[in-house]
């Protein structure tokens, strides 16, 4: 069985362009230290240059290099870790193209098949890729084929390379175990997607936070938008402030522009004051924002 990057969608839903961000975000009230780094974002098109994948789900708007490097111009965000999208498959073009044009302060995620050759694979970690990127949805066959991810995080071990993992909150049950084995650090999108409104104490949440016990692992504290369901987004804020306070070495943060398959259109600069409360004081939102990113991602190589 394979990753759920690898289904196939109805073409019907593709031919649906939505805006899927805010082309007039406010400007934040929170002033962010030097270096802050938004460690999850997209970039989509121009779909003129950059084609969108046959396979993909959506068709979202244009969201290219230019309009994600003015927004953080505008939030005072300094570096970037930019994910291949499902929007555009296998062809890290797009990400690769943002990586050079971002002068050393931009770097990317890939998207890529198990079977990808190791000359390609290497030539992705020396454009800027610091890692790959898997997906598992119970729609789309659950945790099966993660012994094949697995297996393949030693392909990524010389390389430098971490895994990235995006899954729905009930598969973390099931993929806790083997994901232990991993033999690269294991990055988990947006808290593991567990639904804010339970609270801090359902199990999902719970085999996050035991999961992160496990210094092989990072957790992104974004989304707060995404598994909240606050206008205020505070259920997924205070989940995201216990991640933060019990492992503030092994987190990150981002905004996950231009956020796609979404039941809203956030605003960014409300998500980067939200940050005071995730992060309620300047040294944690230090480590949250600069050094933690700055350590793993490598920015300065």
């Amino acid at each position: 069985m394979k990753p759920a990057h690898h289904l196939r969608h109805d073409p019907r839903h593709r031919m649906q362009t939505t805006l899927t961000y805010n082309r007039h975000p406010s400007t934040p009230s929170l002033r962010l230290p030097p270096g802050a780094c938004d460690a999850h974002v997209h970039v989509f098109g121009p779909a003129a240059r950059f084609p969108f994948a046959p396979e993909r789900g959506s068709t979202p708007a244009d969201a290219p290099k230019e309009t994600l490097f003015a927004l953080h111009r505008q939030l005072g965000i300094a570096r970037c870790v930019i994910v291949q999208s499902l929007v555009h498959g296998f062809d890290n073009r797009v990400v690769e193209d943002a990586i050079a044009a971002g002068g050393g302060r931009y770097l990317g995620v890939a998207l890529v098949p198990l079977g990808i050759d190791d000359a390609e694979l290497a030539r992705l970690a020396a454009a800027g890729f610091r890692g790959v990127r898997f997906h598992f949805m119970s729609r789309g066959g659950g945790a099966s084929g993660v012994e094949d991810v697995v297996a393949f995080t030693r392909r990524l071990e010389p390389l430098g390379m971490h895994l990235q993992l995006h899954f729905d909150g009930a598969l973390i049950h099931a993929l806790a175990a083997p994901l232990a084995r991993s033999a690269v650090p294991v990055v988990i999108d947006h808290m593991a997607r567990v639904d804010a409104s339970l609270g801090p104490d359902h199990a999902d949440f719970a085999a996050l936070h035991a999961l992160m016990k496990n210094p092989l692992f990072r957790v992104k504290v974004s989304g707060v938008d995404r598994i909240s369901g606050e206008r205020s987004y505070a259920d997924g804020v205070a989940l995201a402030h216990i991640l933060v306070r019990d492992f503030p070495e092994r987190c990150f943060w981002g905004t996950d522009w231009p956020h796609p398959n979404h039941h809203h259109v956030p605003d960014d600069g409300v998500l980067v004051d939200r940050l005071a409360d995730i992060a309620p004081d300047a040294a944690l939102r230090e480590q949250l924002l600069v050094r933690n990113p700055q350590d793993f991602y490598r920015f300065d190589q």
